[in-house]
């Protein structure tokens, strides 16, 4: 493939999109899209609520659906939020955990507007390195590509991104970080988690009327002491699904079998989104609204074997399910 910038795609990076809500109170939506009703969806729902948005592109969907694809999907999302009425839409295209140098550079190369180096596993000294040497690739293209680094490290499981447990964010650390690497935003980790299982039942707490489980609260404290340090730094929140009840409960009235599924409450999320934390990524609640809307779908349809005839709720489902998280927990809307 040749190599392309994401201007001539229709693409935006995340510079002035981050500056814009930090100074709102407001976070970006990043969700994450492996098929063309994901990206409908997503794209359907942007343009109803007037909202920029990040489309997140994993190891694991490069992997499913193609690099190539992908890409031409991104180019698509542009011209179909334009056909659906949106004049000047704000899409990035994103890399979300690039794992290599060559990772990152195969994907500026081929036209992402933004990409995360994702070194947070590695000793300190070799984190800065790394995320240095795609910041200085990104920056010296000739249209600026943002690059999101991540400092801490998340437990859970997400595309092949896995960690047993969680290391929070030192704030004496961010300062030296951000000023040595040069990176546009900073994912931090203060208590979010990858996947449907983000914590273990004895992290959490019972609801006695329900017996649902009630997660551990965020670690608000560290979040303002990094704000304290970086002012006006955007700041990146990774694994912030909720995981909503009803569509657990949907997936497992149908045959599903997802028991203590719990994620992150909506209000604390509310919270981040007004600070700093101008980026909230959510992929595993898109799964289960798809998942939800099939398994009803198919008990209430067994006689039906035409993809579109299950896809079509299962779109309709997330969309329903990004407008919500738009308007409702991130504050985005009206923002074009």
């Amino acid at each position: 493939m040749k190599k392309t910038s994401y201007k001539e795609l229709g693409l935006v990076n995340t510079k002035q999109m981050f500056a814009k809500a930090i100074k709102g109170g407001y976070a970006i939506p990043a969700f994450n899209f492996n098929t063309m009703e994901q990206m409908q969806a997503i794209v359907q729902a942007a343009v109803e609520t007037k909202s920029p948005v990040i489309m997140q592109v994993s190891k694991g969907a490069r992997k499913y659906a193609n690099p190539t694809i992908l890409r031409y999907m991104a180019q698509g999302a542009v011209e179909y939020a334009k056909e659906l009425g949106c004049k000047k839409p704000q899409i990035v295209l994103h890399l979300d955990h690039g794992d290599s140098f060559e990772t990152c550079k195969s994907c500026i190369d081929s036209g992402f507007s933004s990409v995360m180096i994702d070194g947070s596993s590695l000793p300190f000294a070799e984190n800065i390195k790394l995320t240095k040497k795609v910041v200085n690739y990104a920056h010296k293209q000739k249209d600026y590509v943002t690059v999101e680094a991540e400092l801490g490290v998340l437990a859970g499981v997400e595309d092949e991104v896995s960690a047993a447990e969680s290391h929070y964010t030192k704030p004496e650390e961010v300062v030296e970080f951000a000023t040595k690497t040069g990176c546009d935003s900073l994912a931090i980790s203060i208590g979010t988690s990858h996947g449907a299982y983000k914590f273990k039942p004895e992290q959490c707490t019972r609801d006695p009327k329900t017996g649902k489980l009630i997660p551990p609260p965020l670690a608000f404290d560290v979040l303002k002491a990094i704000e304290k340090k970086l002012p006006g730094f955007p700041i990146v929140l990774h694994g912030s699904s909720s995981v909503p009840q009803e569509e657990v409960d949907t997936i497992n009235k149908y045959g599903g079998k997802l028991p203590d599924a719990v994620g992150i409450p909506e209000e604390q999320l509310r919270k981040a989104a007004k600070s700093a934390v101008c980026k909230i990524n959510i992929d595993s609640d898109s799964r289960l609204a798809m998942t939800a809307a099939v398994r009803k779908h198919f008990a209430e349809h067994p006689d039906h074997f035409d993809p579109r005839q299950y896809l079509t709720p299962a779109r309709e489902n997330m969309k329903k399910m990004y407008i919500h998280k738009i308007m409702k927990v991130l504050g985005s809307n009206d923002k074009l």
